[in-house]
């Protein structure tokens, strides 16, 4: 197992908005456009998992496995190529600021591991920096 863990992030919202948007993922309506489209297609979401196609890996699935409200959000992968778990831990610190960091936990096996670490930890990077820009 290899975890990769994102920088810690400032979120100007409370961790009761955060938490209420991205533990269901039927909010990612909001943010669809964003998405570029030359490297994700078919997302497909509903209250409890989201689906994307990723050239070359193909379609992966991530489903929330556990909730601990406005604190922790679990997910897991569901016929992914890796199987991973990511979870997003959330802290407020003061009114209207909550701090956000995510990790990612990887079965990867010895052969894969150094070709895939860099792009995992630019992954988890670029995911936190997007969850954080949101309007919550």
């Amino acid at each position: 197992m290899a975890d990769f863990v994102s920088e810690i992030k400032a979120v100007p919202y409370s961790e009761d908005r955060v938490f209420a948007m991205l533990s269901d993922l039927s909010n990612l309506e909001k943010v669809k456009d964003r998405i570029p489209q030359d490297k994700i297609k078919d997302f497909e979401f509903d209250k409890d998992s989201c689906s994307v196609s990723v050239d070359p890996v193909g379609k992966v699935t991530f489903q929330i496995i556990e909730r601990e409200p406005f604190k922790m959000i679990k997910f897991t992968t569901v016929n992914s190529p890796v199987p991973l778990l990511m979870w997003i831990q959330l802290k407020q610190v003061a009114e209207d600021d909550t701090r956000m960091k995510l990790t990612v936990r990887a079965d990867l096996n010895p052969l894969l591991k150094p070709m895939l670490s860099k792009p995992l930890q630019d992954g988890i990077n670029k995911i936190a920096n997007a969850l954080a820009s949101l309007s919550y």
